[in-house]
């Protein structure tokens, strides 16, 4: 390829931290190895969490048909370990991030070029466009959708491109690792909220554009959406020891709610005020809940309201008290330093 080619086209490496992903991986990867950028222009490293389902044979299987495609193993079983083991192997100039739930447009690489060097940002995404599989994973993906399930996070609807505060997923120039190093691997969860923190407290900047398309696919079952929001809470916290003035008012609302009902559950037989608290707190969450479930299912479908009245509440009670639980765990953890992996300076030696 000559020069001006290689211009027009930088070298991208994706990278995809997996684990246990047999039932999705051939819908996820299989979208990453057919973009409409150059096949020679890009890598995929794939970082397994030793998976036992068939996910790193699925993988193996895929490289037969697709040169561009590597293995890399994750002993540390966790997202922000995947990451890093992937980003300590990429050749790319430009780092895009796929995870494994995720469906990405067949543009999607080329949107991501094109918005850094369209933005001259540090880190470009995309709509969170959540998508579910059976009734209960399609209301999930409505919920997740409105500002009422999830907040004021623009990445969830925003449909104009803007400055923001995080993104989901990422793109970014290699030089950002660089730079603020890498992933947190302390953070089973929100580690991109952590380097998201870390590179605008360092000056960075974070461009939302909704021509960077994919398509997530929600838990569908109250079991693992519950186990998925208490762990965002609870590690929301050790995000908040590191980066206290990055936290926002939203992030707080759903532990206050669920530190007034157990106070109030606690009081109530003994003091009127206890009473009125968990009347109080219970009353107008229920009333928000009906109304944003009511609005939600109009536009969207009355079949889902059902549903709706309880999705609401497992995201904000399951996230409170994982967000109450981590402040109890990680009390004596406010002076922590931190410590961030780096990268080295140069790619590894690539051909």
């Amino acid at each position: 390829m000559d020069d001006a080619s290689s211009c027009a086209f930088p070298f991208v490496t994706v990278i995809m931290p997996v684990r246990q992903e047999a039932a999705f991986i051939k819908r996820s990867l299989g979208m990453v190895l057919v973009q409409d950028y150059p096949a020679e222009r890009y890598e995929v490293i794939v970082a397994d969490g030793r998976s036992t389902d068939g996910t790193r044979e699925i993988v193996v299987d895929l490289q037969r048909d697709h040169p561009n495609l590597r293995l890399a193993d994750n002993p540390g079983l966790i997202v922000p370990t995947g990451l890093n083991a992937a980003l300590r192997q990429a050749c790319g100039e430009i780092i895009v991030r796929v995870d494994g739930h995720t469906e990405v447009a067949p543009d999607y690489v080329r949107q991501c070029v094109a918005a850094l060097l369209r933005s001259g940002a540090d880190n470009v995404g995309g709509r969170m466009h959540a998508v579910g599989e059976g009734a209960f994973g399609e209301a999930v993906a409505l919920a997740t959708s409105m500002p009422f399930g999830v907040g004021n996070a623009r990445f969830h609807y925003s449909d104009r491109e803007e400055w923001v505060d995080t993104v989901y997923m990422g793109a970014w120039p290699r030089d950002v690792f660089t730079r603020i190093g890498l992933f947190d691997e302390e953070l089973v969860r929100d580690q991109d909220d952590e380097f998201n923190y870390r590179l605008l407290q360092q000056g960075g900047r974070i461009w939302l554009s909704p021509s960077i398309r994919s398509r997530y696919t929600t838990r569908s079952t109250a079991r693992g959406l519950w186990r998925q929001y208490f762990q965002y809470g609870y590690w929301k916290v050790r995000v908040m020891q590191k980066h206290p003035q990055q936290m926002r008012l939203r992030q707080f609302v759903p532990a206050v709610f669920a530190l007034a009902c157990a106070l109030g559950l606690v009081l109530a037989p003994f003091s009127p005020w206890g009473r009125a608290l968990l009347a109080l707190a219970l009353g107008s969450y229920m009333a928000g809940n009906v109304v944003a479930s009511m609005a939600t299912a109009r536009r969207h479908g009355w079949r889902h309201v059902g549903r709706l009245l309880l999705i609401f509440p497992i995201l904000h009670v399951a996230y409170g008290v994982g967000f109450v639980v981590g402040l109890a765990k990680f009390r004596k953890r406010w002076s922590d330093p931190a410590k961030v992996p780096m990268l080295a300076e140069s790619p590894r030696q690539c051909s």
